[in-house]
């Protein structure tokens, strides 16, 4: 039985040779989750932007940008807790859990745009480590603040960027648990840099410093700045904003932009949750874990926008962004944090993209391309997929400004965290017994105002960016979507639309039904797909819209059997009806005979207001049924080359669905059916109010599949709506007859049908004294204008026909189960092959059949008389009425 790692696509590799690792899990909360995600929540916005922020935005807005960018990942939190506590989770992180959730479609393109976040963050967090190490070494006298030894340009910055990108793939290669150790000296590191901060803000004196700055024409700018220590004064001219000119990419700042950057030190909420594959228990660490980081991670920011605000003025915290080293009573504290803390933000980007990009190739959702990427180390590290990562990173650094890359950064990362809310909002509102997450303080009502706040904040930082990322996302899953990836994963899609369909089927209420909003809901009752392929296209062009059903019976009993053996058959039904291209279910039943199969399913076929009103059967009669699937090359073994990559049958391909059904029935071999008991089953759905249709002859029906571009242009449909075998009966009206022309109107407005010509046929005694037929012609036009049915009306005298039917002196006039010469069937027959030959599909009136099981046969032979060699004919008796005039 397949798991929840089974490959989507079941095509291999193009021979490479992919050994399957376990990826061993040796961390546990404080390793895996606590310390990189903290650390990917300081990363360099804590040492490097925190002045950037306070001082264009203030201190107010500052700490407004803080607690909505907190309370936005407080609710995703809120979420990934929820699904992380629901059940085992593997490696991938945010994409397992959303792919498991929300199906291969949906997981697929956010998990590839959550790596390329990833990527993005990781080629941030170099720039800003580059940043740094030239504040320090750099040869700009203007900046620099200790030795002068690295030049300065545009080059030079993405040279220095990649050879601290090397270093981080060099770490990465050795594995996750080698860097999760590291990480917690790091973290020790930068909580010593932060007591230095707090402490510096007490003990060092007031300073004036110049900062100098290159501006247009390489003229040098320089400023004023100052530390004034902790001052009143300073404070108060720091609450308020002042939005100005950044020195780094000569752009005005405004809400949007500096609130863009701030919040790329809210994207490692997930830092922990990319580590689900080495981490002991994921399902207690990740919300235990992150939960505690993000808390301890907001408590400094809070505390460090105040206390900068109030020792350090505007200008300073605006034109220079290494400022605290400037104020530190050591400034190598401040080097080393700086360092540190991007470097290993960095690391843990890398990482957690390696593994989700080793996720999805595990997955084979995107096939070839990251085919390599599914091979490990003896270890279990992905290296292929940290080179991957590693390339596409060393192409950010390329943007040479950190500033350039955050708002991207920032808008996939909340598109990310958009997903994840969606993917929890869409398991509560499914409403499924299995989705009992052991953490409990969620609701439908977060995960909504989640995603609502990702996607406002989105179009707020970058309406550009947003709009391309969510088109990129429309684009993943348009081809996710026709790549038809299927899994044993459990779509949340289907508990959604079961959900939904069972409150509206609880409003359908049948006791509400009106005439005027009738349709016809079929059960076809199908004996052997291989000779019955053309009337299931048929029938799917008659449904209407309405609800349409394949019925078989199987003959046998339950009670000498060791299992049901139907329940194994709704694959191969299933997988016909997806080759076949039609709107049907599929509904069997195991009974000692056909006829009480039938009745089974014309009782419990259906739910509530939607239930079978017509029977639909194929004719009883002696012609040698044809194998469809020999004809039909969607069934032929030439054709199995041509299926899809990434189809996918659900275990049943096209050799094991030829072999489930029988060959046809030879025509000297036995029928399960009787000519009684088949008359017996009309009798039967008559008795239970249903509809009866009687098909004979469509296996010469052509042009009915998904791939046929017939419009019916050249196409006729005939109607003869009056009881034929009943020449006494003059009424067109009846409940039959209307039955009869409202099939033909619907079949009239499909697709294949919608531009076929109608004729409606009046049989007329034109020889009799009684010339009332003329009346009857007009009261019928009259008819067909009130039901809005647009045919021809073609006038057929009858006389010669009727001659020929006897009438047994002293008994009423012909009823149907009385025997009939055959010279009257045979005269009927020329008439219907003489005006209705061309037809295309002709309708029919059927008698309703005696109850005298004895002329079963005779009435069976009556009726074969008169549709001989007459091509595609439905023979229709109804007892519903379905036509209405008003409105």
């Amino acid at each position: 039985m397949s798991n929840e790692r089974t490959p989507l696509v079941t095509s291999g590799v193009c021979g490479l040779a992919v050994t399957a690792v376990a990826n061993p899990r040796k961390l546990n909360t404080f390793f895996g989750v606590m310390v990189p995600t903290v650390l990917s929540m300081f990363s360099i916005v804590l040492f490097l932007r925190t002045g950037f922020v306070v001082g264009h935005a203030g201190l107010l807005q500052g700490l407004l940008m803080v607690i909505v960018a907190y309370t936005i990942i407080s609710l995703t939190i809120l979420s990934i807790c929820a699904i992380s506590t629901n059940g085992a989770i593997q490696g991938g992180g945010a994409y397992y859990m959303i792919s498991r959730s929300l199906g291969p479609e949906f997981g697929g393109s956010i998990g590839l745009m959550f790596f390329l976040a990833k990527v993005f963050a990781c080629g941030e967090y170099v720039l800003g480590l580059v940043e740094a190490l030239l504040d320090v070494f750099g040869s700009d006298p203007g900046k620099c603040l200790g030795m002068r030894v690295l030049p300065q340009g545009y080059w030079y910055s993405v040279l220095y960027a990649s050879v601290v990108l090397l270093l981080c793939l060099l770490v990465c290669l050795v594995g996750a648990h080698i860097y999760s150790r590291t990480a917690f000296v790091i973290l020790l590191v930068v909580t010593v840099t932060l007591l230095s901060i707090s402490v510096s803000s007490v003990v060092v004196k007031p300073r004036d410093f110049v900062i100098a700055h290159k501006g247009a024409g390489n003229q040098t700018i320089r400023y004023n700045a100052s530390y004034t220590g902790f001052n009143a004064t300073t404070l108060r001219n720091n609450l308020g904003s002042g939005y100005s000119l950044d020195y780094s990419t000569n752009s005005v700042m405004s809400f949007a932009t500096v609130f863009a950057v701030l919040f790329t030190s809210c994207t490692g909420i997930m830092a922990g949750a990319n580590m689900s594959g080495d981490l002991k228990t994921p399902s207690v660490s990740i919300p235990k874990g992150t939960i505690v980081a993000v808390f301890y991670s907001f408590i400094v920011y809070v505390v460090l926008f105040i206390l900068v605000s109030a020792t350090c003025d505007r200008t300073l915290l605006i034109q220079d962004y290494g400022f605290l080293q400037r104020i530190n009573i050591w400034s190598p504290f401040v080097t080393v944090g700086i360092f540190c803390a991007a470097l290993s933000a960095a690391m843990c980007a890398m990482i957690g993209a390696s593994r989700i990009l080793h996720a999805l190739a595990l997955d084979q959702l995107f096939g070839l391309p990251l085919a390599p990427a599914t091979i490990t180390s003896s270890s279990g590290n992905p290296w292929v997929a940290v080179l991957y990562t590693w390339g596409l990173a060393q192409c950010v650094v390329f943007a040479g400004q950190l500033n350039a890359v955050a708002g991207l950064v920032t808008v996939f990362y909340l598109l990310a965290y958009a997903a994840v809310d969606l993917a929890c909002l869409a398991l509560e509102w499914a409403s499924a017994p299995n989705f009992r997450p052991t953490f409990q303080l969620f609701s439908w009502h977060t995960c909504l105002l989640g995603i609502l706040s990702c996607l406002v904040m989105m179009f707020v930082i970058n309406p550009v960016y947003s709009s391309g990322s969510i088109v990129l996302l429309l684009v993943l899953l348009l081809f996710l979507h026709y790549r038809s990836p299927t899994s044993s994963w459990g779509y949340v899609s289907q508990a959604l639309i079961f959900h939904q369909v069972r409150k509206y089927l609880l409003m359908l209420d049948v006791r509400k039904d009106h005439v005027k909003f009738w349709r016809p809901q079929m059960l076809l009752m199908v004996a052997n797909p291989r000779s019955s392929c053309q009337l299931i296209l048929f029938v799917n062009q008659l449904k209407k819209g309405g609800l349409y059903v394949l019925g078989h019976v199987q003959l046998g009993d339950l009670d000498s059997l060791p299992s049901d053996p139907i329940q194994q058959q709704y694959n191969f039904w299933l997988s016909l009806v997806d080759k076949l291209g039609v709107k049907a279910f599929v509904d069997l039943t195991l009974s000692p005979s056909v006829r009480q199969g039938t009745q089974h399913l014309l009782r419990i076929t259906g739910l509530g207001g939607m239930k079978p009103n017509t029977l639909i059967l194929g004719f009883y009669d002696g012609c040698t049924p044809e194998d469809f699937f020999l004809q039909d090359s969607a069934f032929c073994d030439s054709s199995l080359g041509q299926a899809s990559e990434g189809e996918y049958n659900f275990g049943v391909d096209l050799p094991l669905l030829q072999a489930h059904f029988p060959p046809v029935r030879h025509v000297e071999n036995p029928r399960w059916l009787s000519p009684e008991e088949y008359v017996g089953i009309i009798s039967d759905a008559i008795k239970m109010n249903k509809n009866v249709c009687l098909a004979r002859y469509f296996f010469q029906l052509e042009g009915e599949g998904k791939d046929s571009k017939v419009d019916g242009s050249e196409r006729t449909i005939d109607v003869w709506p009056l009881n034929l075998l009943q020449p006494g009966s003059r009424d067109y009206e009846d409940v039959c007859s209307l039955f009869l022309l409202q099939m033909a109107c619907v079949l009239n407005m499909s697709n294949k049908w919608r531009h076929a010509r109608m004729r409606i046929f009046l049989n007329v005694e034109t020889e009799s004294s009684d010339q009332g037929w003329v009346v009857n012609e007009e009261t019928f036009r009259e008819l067909l204008r009130k039901l809005r049915i647009r045919a021809s009306i073609k006038i057929v005298p009858w006389d010669s026909v009727v001659q020929h039917h006897v009438q047994p002196s002293g008994e009423p006039r012909a009823e149907p189960a009385q025997a009939l010469s055959e010279e009257f069937l045979s005269a009927v027959n020329s008439m219907l092959m003489e005006h209705s030959a061309q037809a295309a599909v002709r309708f029919l009136y059927l008698p309703r059949p005696t109850d005298q099981r004895s002329r079963s046969q005779q009435y069976l032979a009556q009726v074969e008389a008169v549709t001989n060699s007459l091509g595609p004919t439905l023979l229709i008796h109804g007892v519903t009425p379905v036509t209405y005039t008003d409105l």
